[in-house]
């Protein structure tokens, strides 16, 4: 009887830790909730968010010319614990529909797969294997991360949400090790540089209130 009395409260302080996990992650209410005010402020045609069930905390937008999906994955619910986190993601890949870049993307490409099939087999092989193409398959440049990082920032302030949202969000992603490094070949601003940017936004519209 004594060894089961030592043992149930490290149960019991086990279950408590499943518990807070499961309380610190947001639900689906709080995403569909956010993108249904980010999509309004942002002037884009709502539709309900799907779940992914991965571990890659991320949220992506699939489109073509006058439809898209939302996407967002249960691993990336699993590290926020406040809506204003999830609405500034989601206002960022806004950002990405507003600003035009899956047009640009998608056109640069498809550019490039032409490009691609129009070289001879042994230039084509030398591309492929360099870091050129890696880079221009990428999807979008740095610049357009920067900008629709931005738009993330002011959009989902507009829509009633913290200004730093998005700079909690990728604060956890970083420290549960998904960051960008710098280096010349990503396509995603280094992940410093960028937190350090969305600060500052933050920071600028705080005191404009």
């Amino acid at each position: 009887m004594k060894k089961i009395r030592r043992i149930l409260p490290a149960v019991s302080l086990l279950a408590l830790l499943f518990t807070c996990a499961a309380e610190a992650a947001i639900d689906q209410a709080a995403v569909h909730r956010a993108w249904a005010k980010i999509s309004a402020k942002s002037g884009i045609e709502h539709k309900p968010v799907n779940f992914e069930n991965k571990k890659e905390p991320n949220a992506w937008v699939k489109f073509s010319p006058g439809n898209h999906s939302v996407h967002v994955t249960t691993g990336l619910m699993a590290i926020l614990d406040e809506e204003d986190e999830i609405a500034g993601i989601l206002a960022h890949e806004a950002g990405h529909i507003q600003l035009g870049h899956y047009n640009s993307s998608v056109g640069r490409s498809l550019l490039w797969g032409l490009l691609f099939h129009a070289l001879d087999g042994n230039t084509a092989g030398e591309i492929a294997g360099g870091v050129g193409m890696a880079l221009a398959e990428s999807g979008f440049s740095r610049e357009q991360e920067v900008a629709a990082d931005d738009y993330g920032t002011r959009t989902s302030a507009a829509a009633g949400y913290s200004p730093w949202g998005l700079v909690r969000a990728m604060e956890k992603m970083k420290a549960a090790g998904y960051k960008t490094s710098p280096n010349g070949f990503n396509s995603h601003p280094p992940t410093e540089r960028r937190l350090l940017r969305l600060r500052n936004n933050a920071s600028a519209i705080e005191q404009r209130k």
